[in-house]
């Protein structure tokens, strides 16, 4: 699966909430995916930082795209499990999340992310998660 293939996906098969977002999909392989999200108003709490279900929604959806490139093929998974840490304020002009496999097995599929801003390179929040594939 290729960034552009995985990014059709996300604009059909996803809710227009997620799609509100403005998610790109920059890499996907059998080991992770990478997606960028740029910070709006609309992301944006009082003092402009970005709120925290928008990163935990970006984090779900990359490690989502994760477990789709371990499986080489679009193929729904659902979330079980997602547990979020916040660790600085969000802001600048994007943030990046890198999501990666940690375990994959017949039914489960574990994973983890880490949200960085940019342009400073700083990480913003962390998470793990545990997809069942049906």
């Amino acid at each position: 699966m290729t960034p552009a293939t995985a990014h059709e996906l996300l604009e059909q098969a996803f809710a227009p909430w997620v799609k509100a977002l403005d998610l790109t999909i920059t890499d996907i392989s059998s080991s992770g995916a990478t997606l960028t999200m740029p910070i709006t108003d609309n992301l944006a709490r009082m003092g402009g930082i970005v709120s925290g279900q928008a990163l935990a929604a970006m984090a779900d959806t990359a490690m989502v795209f994760a477990s789709i490139g371990h499986l080489g093929q679009p193929h729904p998974v659902a979330t079980t499990n997602l547990d979020t840490q916040f660790l600085r304020p969000a802001t600048g002009d994007m943030i990046r999340c890198d999501a990666e496999i940690v375990r994959a097995g017949k039914a489960l599929i574990f994973a983890r992310a880490t949200m960085t801003a940019l342009p400073l390179n700083k990480p913003v929040a962390t998470a793990t998660a545990t997809f069942y594939i049906p």
